[in-house]
Parts: C-alpha cells; sequence; structure tokens
C-alpha cells in the first residue's frame, strides 16, 4: 500500500496589506521629503529666490510639507485600497489630478517666476517618488 502526501502549500495573498502599503509609503514618503529639501537647497544655491509674498520659505518647510501632503496621500490610497473598485487605477488618476490642482498655487504666487518653477519642480520630484511606490501596493 502506498500513501501520497501532499505538504501544505503557502497562500499568498495578491492583494498586498495595509503595512505593506504604509511602510514603502511611508518610506517613499522620507525620500521626498529628503529629495524636495534639497531641490529647494540646490535652487537656493544657485540663486533662485524661496521668497513668497516677501517671506522666505524656508528649506525644512519643503521637507515638511511634503510628509504633510504625502501622510494626507496615504490616508486616500488605504480608502482606496478598500473602497474603489480598481484602487491603483484611481490611485493614480486622483493623484496625477491633484498633483495637477497643486502646481495651480505656485502659479499664482507672488514670487519671481524662478520661484514658481523650483515651487512646482519640488511638487512634481515628490509627485515622481511617492506616487509609484504607493501604487505598486495597490490592486490594479
Amino acid at each position: 500500500m502506498s500513501a501520497t502526501v501532499t505538504a501544505p502549500t503557502a497562500t499568498t495573498s495578491s492583494v498586498p496589506t495595509v503595512g505593506a502599503l504604509l511602510r514603502d509609503g511611508a518610506g517613499a514618503t522620507v525620500l521626498a521629503a529628503v529629495a524636495t529639501a534639497a531641490v529647494a537647497a540646490a535652487g537656493q544655491a544657485v540663486g533662485f529666490s524661496l521668497d513668497v509674498a516677501g517671506q522666505a520659505i524656508p528649506v525644512s518647510g519643503f521637507a515638511t510639507l511634503t510628509v504633510i501632503f504625502s501622510v494626507i496621500g496615504l490616508l486616500i490610497a488605504v480608502g482606496l485600497r478598500r473602497f474603489a473598485r480598481r484602487p491603483r487605477t484611481t490611485w493614480i488618476r486622483t493623484t496625477v489630478a491633484l498633483t495637477v490642482l497643486s502646481l495651480v498655487p505656485d502659479v499664482l504666487a507672488d514670487a519671481a517666476t524662478s520661484t514658481k518653477v523650483l515651487l512646482m519642480v519640488t511638487h512634481l520630484v515628490a509627485a515622481a517618488i511617492v506616487i509609484p511606490a504607493v501604487a505598486r501596493r495597490l490592486r490594479a
């Protein structure tokens, strides 16, 4: 008599966990914060003003606001993960639209053209880092 024994197979979920989403999102947030502060510092080093309406924006302010808005984005991603039919597609469409909208205040700011461009570049740098990192952790 022979018996066939099969080892239990590990099942893996095709849906990344919230923990993985938040871990990767937090890592991307830190990277984006460092990158936006570096872009601002580099711009300032080559002579771009960081003054808006006569008030200087500190380089650390770029990192701080990047963290704040990235955390808001992560909260949106968690909600989309739970409620959207296609979370990744919805995330990408939503965040690209929000990124475009984030450029409007920069265009309207009481600042030199070079400052406006620098502000817009920092928004695009942060988006280029955070959006794909979070998208990878959302179900298509």
